[in-house]
């Protein structure tokens, strides 16, 4: 069967790590992908043991039960269940006891009622053990021969996936086309298997058309998009209610499905599940793909598909839901189970009655702001620490005092709002969506409500004792416990901080060079070039241009959303790329490894900067190399001022140096 007589999946992976869904949440799944229009569901949760790490034990009676009901339940709101199973964790590919307890098991599941399976390969160690060693050349091939067998032995299932070990570019090395390990799946692998593939990354910011056009090409077949996007399961305190993003709605004739596997918590990927639904019916994905459910697309806007989420998100918060699942009306409650105010009134000198005021779409517009996406904060969240920087970089003096206070008001003013929102949440019918979000809005209303307290301190009131910023806190005073304490204490922490100061907008990456980096890296070798207008020989020149191999693991690339912003190239061995006199022999005996470096005008970021340089320092320790030196020419100020920032390293003294060179080093 062609992929594009396939329809097009699209719907959820519970794909995390943490407590699974329940049965009935995972029965409310299914009913809201048939209203949302979606149609997939992939069981997957990384904590079911007999998914992963006991993938060989079959079901009990009780467990097959409860599978049998809730894949009727997935055929009955039209959702395809597709079983997945993850033997990768101690599997030997070799043993014929091991490939037919796999298909025992699955044999088990099929008789449940279950067309459609996963082999997932994802999150495992890729040494062989000596048995898969002596049968198979790769461990690619130990995976694609196991995959076809199953596969064949299951009769050619409606819809068999396979998820890759590497299954994200940044795994693939040395790179997506010239990936040995995906270069054998794509050409080994049965024609009747799809792919999954989550993108550029793990959690990938974007995923554009030409990268999913390069994949496909190696996999021979349009991949099937695990979306992480909306995943959160590597952070407890971050939760992301923002729209299915940065995804163009041209991939979707590219690609077989797009599968999300969202927030641990059930109930608060509404939003991402409408999004996606939302995005999937779009113009774009009417053209060329069979899809379910109605035809008429339109163009995809974030925003307002963002908007369209949350007012249907506010009816289900209006529903009187409780832990139990009782879906009864606030009316019933009532009748049932009177409160104890019931009938009373307060006199003229009482406390009046708490009145809870109701939830509206402007709370819950702040609440998705609030907890946005994995790269970015949403508009609100942003201003608010656009404001607290500018409030604690400004004095009240006469000349910005009024202005101060006026914008310390709005700021206040703002974090009442996130306090506000609180309360309504917290008194909303829904109990079931509530506790998903306690936690998280419990932590975001503490974190305001310390801010607050921290900006009244700034312009000279004094906070609730409870909040006052002094050298003896409250335990709420400082975040995070044990972890937090460990973060705070590495050289990395806050590098990847959404927001700085200047506030961030990039996110950059250091990664190893590859060939395709080559036209990049010389354009910004050429423009330094072009700014110094010396011409100078320098050794670690060679190395840019490509008449000497950097040693190993020492070919860097710091690179943002706009490609490559710097490189570091070393050489262990400075003498085997420079004349015999360039350099004085007492300098090299100290220092005798180069560094090639450059990092553009456009990266503001230093700490970006000096963990690119501290990376490569540490390879060239771990080779043996006891100093390292970089040239610079003369009037090169801009790079010469930008080192010097970051106490790395420290000018030489080389006698009989030229006046337009300057020599940097620094002992390993």
């Amino acid at each position: 069967m062609s992929s594009k007589s396939k329809i097009f999946l699209s719907g959820v992976v519970e794909g995390f790590y943490g407590r699974p869904w329940t049965m009935s949440q995972r029965k409310e799944l299914f009913r809201r992908e048939l209203k949302l229009g979606l149609n997939t569901y992939l069981y997957a949760p990384k904590d079911d043991y007999k998914h992963r790490m006991y993938w060989r034990d079959l079901y009990s009676l009780e467990e097959a039960d409860q599978l049998m009901t809730l894949i009727s339940a997935a055929k009955e709101n039209n959702v395809e269940f597709i079983y997945a199973i993850s033997p990768g964790l101690d599997i030997t590919f070799s043993n014929p006891k091991e490939v037919a307890a796999l298909k025992r098991k699955l044999t088990q599941v099929c008789g449940f009622g279950c067309r459609s399976f996963a082999l997932l390969f994802d999150d495992i160690e890729t040494e062989m053990c000596p048995a898969d060693k002596e049968r198979f050349s790769s461990f690619a091939e130990a995976q694609v021969s196991v995959t076809n067998e199953v596969f064949l032995h299951l009769e050619e299932p409606h819809t068999f996936l396979f998820c890759p070990t590497d299954y994200c570019a940044a795994f693939c090395t040395p790179s997506v086309p010239l990936s040995a390990y995906l270069n054998t799946v794509g050409e080994k692998l049965n024609a009747g298997i799809d792919i999954l593939w989550t993108g550029p990354k793990v959690v990938s910011q974007d995923i554009s058309v030409a990268s999913i056009e390069e994949v496909s090409a190696v996999l021979r077949r349009p991949p099937v998009i695990w979306d992480n996007i909306h995943a959160n399961d590597y952070d407890p305190q971050r939760l992301f209610l923002g729209p299915y993003k940065n995804r163009p709605t041209e991939l979707i004739p590219k690609l077989r499905g797009v599968l999300t596997n969202p927030n641990c918590e059930f109930e608060p990927n509404f939003v991402a599940l409408h999004t996606l639904a939302t995005w999937c019916k779009s113009s774009s994905a009417q053209k060329d793909v069979s899809m379910d459910g109605d035809d008429q697309g339109s163009d995809y806007n974030p925003h307002e598909a963002l908007q369209l989420a949350l007012t249907d998100w506010l009816v289900e918060f209006c529903r009187a839901e409780q832990p139990d699942g009782s879906g009864r009306c606030r009316r019933e409650v009532c009748e049932e189970e009177p409160m104890q105010t019931e009938g009373h009134t307060p006199g003229p000198r009482d406390n009046p009655l708490y009145t809870a005021e109701p939830l509206t779409l402007a709370d819950l517009t702040l609440l998705a702001e609030l907890f946005y996406l994995p790269y970015e904060h949403g508009h609100t969240a942003t201003h608010m620490l656009e404001e607290l920087h500018w409030l604690r970089t400004h004095t009240q003096d006469e000349e910005e005092g009024c202005v101060w206070r006026v914008r310390a008001q709005q700021f206040d003013d703002r974090c009442a709002a996130v306090v506000q929102m609180f309360n309504r949440l917290s008194n909303a019918p829904n109990r079931l969506i509530l506790y998903d979000l306690y936690n998280y809005i419990c932590d975001i209303k503490s974190g305001v409500t310390m801010a607050k307290a921290y900006v009244k301190t700034l312009g000279g009131q004094t906070p609730h004792p409870a909040l006052a910023l002094t050298d003896d806190p409250e335990p709420w005073g400082f975040r995070g416990g044990l972890s937090g304490e460990f973060q705070r204490m590495l050289p990395s922490h806050g590098n990847r901080d959404l927001f700085r100061s200047p506030p961030a907008t990039r996110i950059y990456t250091i990664r190893p060079c590859t060939p395709k980096d080559q036209p990049e890296v010389m354009k910004i070798f050429k423009e330094m070039q072009t700014e110094t207008q010396q011409k100078v020989e320098l050794v670690g020149d060679r190395l840019v241009e490509g008449q000497m191999m950097p040693s190993q693991s020492c070919s860097l690339i710091l690179d943002d959303a706009s490609g490559v912003c710097g490189y570091a190239f070393a050489l262990s061995d400075a003498k085997t790329a420079m004349n015999k006199s360039q350099y004085p022999e007492t300098m090299l005996q100290d220092f005798p490894s180069v560094i090639a470096l450059q990092i553009h005008s456009k990266v503001p970021d230093h700490s970006a900067a000096k963990r690119l340089i501290l990376q490569l320092l540490s390879a060239l320790r771990d080779s043996g190399s006891k100093g390292v030196f970089s040239e610079f020419r003369s009037n090169d100020r801009r790079m010469l001022d930008f080192l010097k920032t970051l106490n790395v390293f420290q000018v030489l003294k080389v006698d009989g140096l030229p006046a337009n060179l300057v020599i940097m080093g620094t002992k390993l």
